[in-house]
């Protein structure tokens, strides 16, 4: 956010103001902590987060256009949702179901995508925070530092 605040000061405030109203809107079911962002790690809050604000459009959507004002910026969960990818070595290959109608098991296969783990990692380095939570959190914590 803070390149994009550098680059298009008013747009940044439009997408933090989104955020804030996401959160406002969703953070009594949130499942996790509200106050911080961080989702909860019981087997209650990961089923809860399943089903949690799915019908919600992202706050970095452009509610004009529908394209995502963070593309250049855009989190790891928006880089890696939908094609094929193993989280975890040795971990099952997933990915959106809705892709790959009628696809057989090879074909999704060849489709994996190398998620760049090193850029996590580069965020907690340069940030300090660690744990899961949503694009809004992520978008306001951003104003925060």
């Amino acid at each position: 956010m803070d390149a994009l605040a550098a680059m298009d000061s008013p747009l940044a405030v439009e997408i933090r103001n989104r955020a804030t109203a996401w959160i406002a809107e969703f953070e009594a079911e949130f499942p996790g902590d509200p106050q911080t962002g961080i989702l909860g790690t019981s087997e209650e809050e990961q089923a809860r987060f399943d089903a949690f604000a799915d019908e919600a459009p992202c706050p970095a959507l452009n509610p004009a256009t529908g394209l995502c004002d963070l593309y250049s910026w855009r989190p790891m969960t928006c880089r890696v949702f939908g094609p094929p990818v193993r989280m975890a070595e040795g971990e099952t290959l997933g990915c959106c179901e809705l892709c790959f109608i009628g696809a057989a098991d090879q074909e999704i296969a060849a489709c994996e995508m190398q998620v760049p783990h090193e850029l996590e990692e580069q965020l907690v380095n340069e940030t300090g925070e660690t744990g899961e939570t949503v694009v809004a959190y992520a978008i306001v914590a951003s104003a925060r530092r």
